[in-house]
C-alpha cells in the first residue's frame, strides 16, 4: 500500500513537470509583412500545439487557411482575410482553437460544399470571438461541434436572394454551444440550428435577414435569452422541437403575408416568459404545438397577437398583456383545448365591483370577425365597418359561432408592469 502511494506521488510529480515543460514549449509566431513568417500559411505550418499565431495588420489573400492544431489564432490591428469569392477562408479541424481579431470577407460561394468565412469540422472547445465577417456565403458554420463559443462577432452580407446567401451562424448536429452577443444582418437566416442540443443563444441582434432571424429544427433542450429580432423576411421559426426556453426576447416589425414574430410548428413542453411581440403581422403562430406555457409576455400593435390552430392542445396562456392589436387571438377551429387566465386585454369592457383588479365578467377574446378573416382573408376589406362592429359586439354578449370555451374567466383590469 505504501509502495502504491509512493508510485502515485511520483506519477503526479512527473505529470506536473510535463505540463510545465509543455507550456515552456509554446511559442508566439508573428505573421505578416516584415515579420519572421511573411505568410499566414507559413506560420500555421510551423506552429506546434498550444502556440499563438499573431497576424499583423494588412490584407491577406492566401486561399483556404487550415487550422489543424490546438492554437490561438489572433489578429492585431484587424487584419483582413479575403477569400476572393473563391475559397473557404478558415477551416478548423482541431479541438481547442481560438480565433479572434480578424476581418473575414468574400468567401467562396458553392451550394454543395457550403463554404464559410469560418467553418468548424467535428471539433470541440473552439472559440470565435470579436471578428468582423463581411459578404461571405456562410458566416460561421459549425458541424458536429461541441462546447464551442461564438461571441461578439459582427456578421453581415448584402445578397438580395435567398439562394445567393447562406446563414450568418449555422450550427448542424452540435451540443453545448454558446452563441453570445453577435450582430447579424443580410444573410438567409441570421442564426440556424438543426439537431443542436443543450445550447444557449443569448444577447444577439439579428435583423434584416432574407428569411428568418432565427431558424431552428429538431433542436431540443435549448435556451434563447434576451435576443432582438427585427425586420426579418419571415420573422423567427421554431420547428419540430421539445423543451425550449425563450425568455426576454424581442420580436419586432416582421411584416408580410407569411411573416411572424415567432412561428411554432410541432413544439412540445416549451416555456415563454418576458418576451415582447411588437408590430408584427402575427405575434405568435401556433401549429401543432402542445403543452406550452406562455406567461408575462407583451403583445402590442400586431395584426394578430396570437394565431392558434385547432391542432394545438394543453397550452397555458396566462398573465400576458394584449394591447393595441388588430385581433388579439384567432383560431381556425370550433373547439379550443387551451387555457387562458388572468391576461390583460385592452378590449375588455367589463367591470370590477370588488376591486380585486380581476374583471367580474369573463372575456371572450376571439372576435367573430377574426374567425371570418381566418377562413376568408379578403373579408379584411370590411374591417371597421358598422356591421362588422355590430356583429362582434353581439357575439361577445351571446357567443354562438365562436367556441364558448375560448374564454378568459379572470381577465385583468390593468396591465402588468412587464
Amino acid at each position: 500500500m505504501v509502495m502504491n502511494s509512493k508510485l502515485y506521488r511520483s506519477f503526479a510529480l512527473i505529470m506536473l513537470l510535463y505540463a510545465g515543460t509543455s507550456r515552456l514549449w509554446a511559442a508566439t509566431r508573428y505573421a505578416g509583412k516584415g515579420q519572421h513568417y511573411p505568410t499566414i500559411k507559413a506560420a500555421l505550418a510551423a506552429c506546434r500545439n498550444g502556440d499563438t499565431v499573431i497576424v499583423t495588420k494588412g490584407i491577406y489573400r492566401e486561399g483556404n487557411l487550415i487550422i489543424d492544431k490546438p492554437i490561438c489564432f489572433t489578429g492585431t490591428g484587424m487584419p483582413v482575410l479575403d477569400g476572393e469569392l473563391k475559397y473557404e477562408i478558415i477551416s478548423v479541424k482541431s479541438n481547442d482553437v481560438t480565433i479572434t481579431g480578424f476581418q473575414l470577407q468574400h468567401s467562396g460561394r458553392a451550394v454543395m460544399s457550403d463554404p464559410g468565412a469560418i467553418k468548424v469540422y467535428d471539433a470541440k472547445n473552439v472559440q470565435i470571438e470579436d471578428n468582423v465577417l463581411i459578404d461571405n456565403y456562410f458566416g460561421v458554420y459549425l458541424q458536429y461541434a461541441t462546447h464551442c463559443t461564438i461571441k461578439n462577432n459582427v456578421i453581415t452580407a448584402s445578397q438580395k436572394e435567398e439562394h445567393e446567401s447562406g446563414n450568418g451562424i449555422h450550427c448542424w448536429k452540435g451540443d453545448s454551444l454558446q452563441i453570445i452577443g453577435n450582430r447579424i444582418a443580410g444573410h438567409r437566416d441570421g442564426i440556424y440550428f438543426e439537431f443542436v442540443t443543450h445550447s444557449v443563444i443569448w444577447r444577439n441582434i439579428s435583423h434584416h435577414n432574407l428569411r428568418y432571424g432565427l431558424h431552428f429544427m429538431f433542436s431540443n433542450d435549448d435556451a434563447y435569452i434576451t435576443n432582438y429580432f427585427k425586420n426579418n423576411g419571415a420573422g423567427v421559426a421554431v420547428m419540430f422541437t421539445k423543451r425550449v426556453t425563450m425568455i426576454n426576447n424581442t420580436f419586432e416589425e416582421n411584416w408580410g403575408d407569411a411573416a411572424y414574430g415567432v412561428l411554432f410548428k410541432e413544439l412540445t413542453d416549451c416555456y415563454l416568459s418576458g418576451n415582447k411581440f411588437l408590430r408584427n403581422t402575427t405575434g405568435i403562430f401556433f401549429d401543432g404545438s402542445n403543452r406550452i406555457t406562455i406567461e408575462h409576455n407583451i403583445f402590442r400593435a400586431n395584426g394578430w397577437g396570437m394565431r392558434m390552430q385547432a391542432n394545438c392542445m394543453d397550452n397555458i396562456i396566462r398573465e400576458n398583456n394584449f394591447i393595441g392589436n388588430t385581433f388579439d387571438v384567432t383560431t381556425n377551429g370550433s373547439l379550443t383545448l387551451n387555457h387562458f387566465s388572468e391576461n390583460y386585454w385592452d378590449k375588455y369592457q367589463g367591470y370590477d365591483l370588488d376591486k380585486d383588479k380581476i374583471g367580474d365578467v369573463p372575456f371572450h377574446p376571439l372576435s367573430l370577425y377574426a374567425v371570418i378573416v381566418e377562413k376568408n382573408p379578403p373579408a379584411m376589406l370590411l374591417y371597421q365597418s358598422f356591421m362588422v362592429n355590430l356583429l362582434d359586439k353581439s357575439e361577445k354578449i351571446m357567443p354562438s359561432l365562436t367556441p364558448e370555451n375560448f374564454v378568459d374567466n379572470t381577465p385583468r383590469m390593468i396591465p402588468y408592469k412587464l
